[in-house]
């Protein structure tokens, strides 16, 4: 396989999705989740998923569609379509898996899934974060991972729109 066609691999929704979560309970790997808009991919990301992809065997991004982004960071966001940022994070060599959600939260997802780990930023209490209950119920954990200072796609924009 080439690699254009392995990251576009790593792309899932539907039945490709349940495939992959099935192989890789079948196979005993421990499932990390997280999720985001990742607007504008930057160092903080990369960070923050790599501490992420860290903490277990397979890592799986859960990314809000463009109308998701919209109703959350408002009209002009996202900067990037929901297909060039799935592309990019899929890119990412300890990114396994990366799949799209509709919501306005990834609750729905999350309970798919059914990860052993989910992982937020430390911008977040434990049990504060979305899934929370799903994954402590199943004997899993929620772990904060510290954010990266000085990185974020809001200021990135905010300086672009300076110059």
């Amino acid at each position: 396989m080439n690699y254009f066609e392995n990251i576009k691999s790593k792309i899932l929704d539907g039945k490709n999705l349940e495939n992959w979560l099935e192989e890789c309970r079948r196979s005993g790997k421990k499932i990390v989740f997280s999720n985001g808009c990742f607007d504008i991919l930057h160092r903080g990301h990369v960070e923050y998923l790599s501490k992420a992809a860290a903490k277990g065997d397979v890592l799986i991004i859960g990314l809000n569609t463009d109308a998701s982004v919209r109703r959350l960071k408002g009209p002009s966001r996202p900067v990037n379509d929901e297909n060039a940022r799935a592309f990019v994070l899929a890119a990412l060599g300890f990114v396994s898996a990366v799949t799209l959600f509709d919501e306005d939260t990834p609750y729905q997802l999350i309970n798919k899934v059914q990860p052993d780990v989910l992982v937020k930023g430390s911008d977040y209490k434990p049990e504060d974060i979305v899934g929370y209950d799903i994954v402590m119920a199943k004997g899993g954990r929620v772990e904060t991972i510290d954010l990266v200072e000085g990185f974020s796609t809001t200021k990135t924009i905010e300086k672009l729109s300076c110059k």
